[in-house]
């Protein structure tokens, strides 16, 4: 059995690595980020509630079969608590095909456990029109 690397940063390093993982296609440290308790969901654009690991992880080897995700997170709004942090972001994603970049928008909620910060949940929605333009600042809960 393979040894997961513990990550014991902040959620936001966390999600740095999963965009990281999603650029490489690297199926195995993408999953290696999210929680090991089965009550974890993934929703894709336009998909279904993807509940548990092995739901999620073959979606994503589907998803990236292909090869990388070009998705570029921005415009980061996050609400902390001592166990839970919540990120909402706007994911700009570049085609090979020369079409004018699109954005998706992105919540993703992780959780403190005994192996560091995991996402819980990853909610993907393609959203119309042009990225906004308002940056927020994050707040932390008391």
């Amino acid at each position: 059995m393979k040894k997961v690397k513990q990550m014991n940063g902040s959620a936001a390093e966390v999600e740095a690595a999963f965009y990281e993982a999603l650029n490489r296609a690297d199926v195995e440290a993408l999953m290696a980020l999210w929680a090991e308790d089965e009550e974890i969901v993934c929703i894709h654009p336009g998909g279904p509630r993807l509940h548990g690991h092995v739901a999620i992880q073959t979606a994503w080897e589907a998803i990236l079969e292909r090869g990388g995700l070009q998705i570029h997170p921005s415009r980061l709004y996050e609400t902390n608590n001592l166990m839970s942090s919540v990120h909402t972001v706007i994911e700009g994603v570049t085609s090979t095909a020369g079409d004018e970049p699109a954005h998706l928008v992105a919540t993703n909620v992780y959780m403190k456990t005994p192996r560091g910060w995991r996402m819980v949940l990853h909610h993907v929605s393609v959203a119309p029109g042009a990225a906004p333009a308002i940056e927020h600042v994050g707040s932390s809960l008391h």
